[in-house]
């Protein structure tokens, strides 16, 4: 099935990679090894799905008997049917149908995600971008969360997430109290087909984990509640937002008395929460 012999679901936002060097880099950044789980989302015609097969056939020589293993969640049910056939008698991929916001983890019918006590898994995707926010959410706030994500995203989501210019959204907050957050590198329109109305970028999350919260005894639906309800002007001075009467939680943490929200890192964040719930 070549790119231009498919109809393609605009309401699935589908544009599929054509570039095999943004492919390699991509695999570059999850960083594998010969006895990964991966968890690739949105595999579309199987194009970053047969780089990642061809990367671990390399490594392990062919070796179907060695851990590695693919795991490919595609929505569309044509695209399943073709990709299926496309790599039948691949034993270390299998080929789910089903909505990755759905997926459950750990997995009773995928072998190798079925152990709760085992799971170690990554992230590669190319995601519709109107399901990054959720998508983001369902794999940093669960309980099995990945040990690597690298996502192809919108470049100005991914510029928002890692906030070089210091300017920090809930969106970024809900990222970093999780993981590392590194634009890899941008990656222009052209390099899709069909071709979007944005360019993208490379995203990698590394160092995932809950340490956030675990090593300082933080709830996380309190300190998100915290955390939404300081964005929830953006404009105005974070401590209106709060209704704080007082400077002295700002005075503790370091914090200007007419900081705005965006001012504040997470370490801003989890001083205010032990401030404010001692």
């Amino acid at each position: 099935m070549h790119h231009k012999d498919m109809r393609f679901n605009k309401f699935l936002g589908q544009n599929f990679l054509k570039s095999k060097k943004i492919a390699r880099e991509i695999i570059e950044a999850a960083d594998l090894s010969f006895d990964d789980i991966v968890l690739e989302v949105g595999p579309g015609t199987g194009f970053l799905t047969e780089e990642l097969v061809n990367f671990f056939s390399k490594v392990v020589g062919g070796d179907s008997l060695l851990g590695w293993q693919i795991i490919a969640v595609e929505k569309d049910k044509r695209l399943v049917g073709y990709l299926r056939k496309k790599f039948y008698g691949i034993d270390n991929l299998k080929i789910i149908e089903g909505d990755i916001l759905k997926f459950q983890i750990p997995n009773p019918k995928i072998q190798v995600l079925k152990n709760p006590k085992n799971l170690n898994y990554k992230i590669v995707a190319n995601i519709p971008y109107y399901i990054t926010s959720h998508f983001l959410k369902r794999f940093l706030q669960t309980e099995y969360q990945p040990s690597r994500m690298v996502l192809m995203v919108q470049k100005e989501v991914a510029k928002r997430i890692v906030a070089r210019d210091k300017k920090e959204s809930l969106l970024s907050i809900s990222v970093k109290v999780y993981g590392n957050p590194k634009i890899i590198r941008l990656v222009p329109k052209s390099y899709f087909f069909p071709q979007p109305k944005v360019d993208s970028a490379i995203l990698l999350i590394d160092n995932i984990s809950k340490d956030f919260f675990k090593k300082s005894g933080i709830e996380e639906k309190k300190f998100f509640e915290l955390v939404k309800r300081g964005f929830s002007k953006k404009r105005k001075f974070l401590k209106n937002n709060l209704g704080l009467k007082d400077d002295t939680c700002f005075l503790k943490c370091g914090i200007l008395k007419r900081a705005r929200p965006e001012n504040l890192s997470p370490e801003n964040w989890k001083c205010l929460y032990k401030n404010i719930y001692k």
